[in-house]
């Protein structure tokens, strides 16, 4: 294991991701963590070029043969911090077993700035699986999962078993499919999004003042508008009800 990765072993399932991510001749992938390559190879068998994103440099010897191969490039770095926009050719879909420790803001960060990304199948954290489709009023519904509803439809496709890595890790996983169905929420939407959760215990207008001072009548109108309770809070609205919600204090 280097820097605390657990490598997908299973080649019936690495066949699986592959074949449920839906990937096309014509498409480019984004895979963030090589690893030793192994999701790498298969994808660029069926894409048009494949762009891997990796942290390691120590495992630029297993990845030799990989990055050989003319339609691979190989980007050395963190995928938080590299330029994803300015990889060329565009990014099509996103394929890869996201490292657990920033699979949700990498998936944030790339259905923000990666526009021309149709479609996320990635292996998480089953955790993260599950908070990314919560519904509103569970427990679990948050800021990334509003915000990821502006503009995708989240669905899990199977769980994994710990068995399928080396090393096990101590965590459940699963592989996650978002469907790309709109352009991403605007900067003020997001904003106001991550606001209203940043005090879940108060109503989603006394958030919203925290955060920025000046807002808590316009918020309460504006869910008075929609037909909301003016004391609602954040967990309560659907991705669309923000989006109603940001429009209306916008105007």
């Amino acid at each position: 294991m280097r820097l605390g990765q657990n490598f997908l072993t299973d080649p019936n399932l690495l066949d699986a991701i592959v074949r449920e991510s839906e990937t096309r001749p014509e498409d480019v992938v984004l895979e963030v963590g090589a690893g030793e390559g192994v999701l790498t190879e298969r994808l660029a068998d069926v894409a048009r070029h494949v762009h891997s994103v990796e942290i390691d440099k120590g495992l630029a010897e297993a990845l030799d043969e990989i990055v050989a191969r003319r339609n691979v490039t190989l980007h050395w770095g963190d995928a938080m911090k590299v330029d994803l926009a300015a990889f060329d050719p565009a990014p099509t879909v996103m394929v890869a077993n996201l490292p657990y420790s920033v699979a949700t803001p990498l998936i944030l960060r790339t259905e923000e700035t990666l526009p021309d990304l149709r479609s996320w199948t990635v292996m998480v954290q089953r955790e993260i699986a599950d908070r990314l489709r919560a519904a509103p009023g569970s427990r679990t519904y948050g800021s990334p999962t509003a915000i990821l509803g502006q503009s995708a439809h989240v669905s899990m496709l199977r769980p994994v078993s710990a068995a399928v890595f080396k090393p096990r890790p101590r965590v459940a996983s699963a592989v996650l499919r978002i469907e790309r169905t709109g352009p991403p929420a605007d900067a003020a939407t997001r904003a106001l999004i991550r606001g209203a959760f940043a005090h879940r215990r108060k109503s989603l207008a006394r958030s919203l003042e925290i955060a920025r001072p000046g807002r808590l009548a316009a918020a309460r109108e504006a869910l008075a508008a929609m037909g909301l309770p003016a004391d609602a809070r954040a967990e309560s609205l659907s991705p669309e009800e923000f989006g109603e919600l940001s429009r209306r204090i916008g105007e």
